[in-house]
C-alpha cells in the first residue's frame, strides 16, 4: 500500500511539473474487446479507455493514430506515435527495440477450437494440425518454441483468424483467452467454439504483461505512465473501465 500511495504521489507530482504534451498513442482497431473499430470509424475499448485514463491522470491531452499491428513499431521508431497502447506484452525480445510503462493487466493464452474437436493442447495432441496465430505476436513465438510438429496460419488480425476457425480452415487458434472469450466465444459466431484445455504462459515468451511502449530514450515518459497506471488503480478509475469489460479482474498478479 506505501509503494502505491507513493506512485500516486510521483504522478501527481511529475503531472505538476512537466507542461501539457499533445500525445498520440499507436492503437490496432482489431483486437476486441480492447481495441475495435466501431461503424463510425472511432477506435474504442479497453485500452482506449484505460489510455484516455491515464492521460487525464497525467494532466496531458492525447490523440489516437489507427496503425496495423505488423507497423506498429515502427510507426512508434518513426516518431509517427509517442506511445503505444495496444496490448503489447512487455519482452525481452521487444525491450531489445522500445521500452515499457509497468503492465496495466496478464492476459491468458489459450487454444480454442470446435467444442467437439477432441482435440487436446499438447504439443502431441496438436502434431500436424493447422493453428491460426496473429502474426509477430507473443502466441506466434509461443507455438514457434513449444509446439514445433504443429502447422501455423500466419493472420494479420485475431478477426481474420476467427473467421477461418469459423470457416473450418483451422483446427485451432491460440490467442488472448480474454480477447478470443469476449470476441468471439461470447458472439453468435463463437458458437459451438469452446477452448482447448487450460492457461499456457511461458515467461520467456509471454513477458511481464501488457503495458505500454515508449522509444528507448523517452525515460521520463515511460515512468509518468507507470505512476499514473499506480493512480488510477488506487483512486477506483482502472476498476470501473475494467467492469465496463469484463467480469474478471485482469490485471495479474504484481
Amino acid at each position: 500500500m506505501q509503494r502505491m500511495i507513493r506512485a500516486v504521489a510521483l504522478s501527481a507530482g511529475l503531472a505538476a511539473a512537466s507542461p501539457a504534451l499533445a500525445l498520440t498513442y499507436c492503437v490496432e482497431g482489431a483486437y476486441p474487446p480492447f481495441s475495435e473499430t466501431a461503424a463510425d470509424g472511432s477506435v474504442v475499448g479497453f485500452d482506449i479507455d484505460i489510455g484516455m485514463a491515464l492521460c487525464k491522470q497525467m494532466g496531458e491531452t492525447c490523440d489516437l493514430r489507427k496503425v496495423d499491428w505488423d507497423g506498429i513499431i515502427p510507426a512508434l521508431l518513426e516518431k509517427k506515435c509517442d506511445a503505444i497502447m495496444a496490448s503489447m506484452s512487455a519482452t525481452d525480445e521487444r525491450k531489445q527495440v522500445i521500452d515499457f510503462s509497468a503492465k496495466y493487466y496478464r492476459e491468458p493464452n489459450r487454444f480454442v477450437a470446435a467444442a467437439n474437436s477432441g482435440l487436446t493442447d499438447t504439443p502431441e495432441g496438436l502434431a500436424g494440425k493447422t493453428v491460426g496465430v496473429q502474426r509477430g505476436t507473443i502466441h506466434q513465438a509461443f507455438m514457434e518454441a513449444h509446439y514445433p510438429d504443429t502447422q501455423l496460419q500466419l493472420y494479420g488480425t485475431q478477426d481474420e483468424m476467427v473467421l477461418d476457425l469459423g470457416a473450418g480452415r483451422l483446427d485451432a487458434v491460440m490467442a488472448s483467452g480474454i480477447a478470443l472469450d469476449a470476441g468471439f466465444l461470447q458472439t453468435p459466431a463463437g458458437q459451438g467454439f469452446a477452448f482447448l484445455g487450460g492457461d499456457h504462459y511461458d515467461p520467456a515468451v509471454h513477458g511481464t504483461g501488457a503495458s505500454i511502449g515508449v522509444r528507448k530514450e523517452d525515460t521520463a515518459l515511460r515512468d509518468r505512465f507507470s505512476a499514473a497506471i499506480a493512480a488510477i488503480r488506487a483512486d477506483g478509475t482502472y476498476q470501473a473501465i475494467e467492469k465496463k469489460y469484463f467480469s474478471q479482474d485482469i490485471y495479474g498478479d504484481d
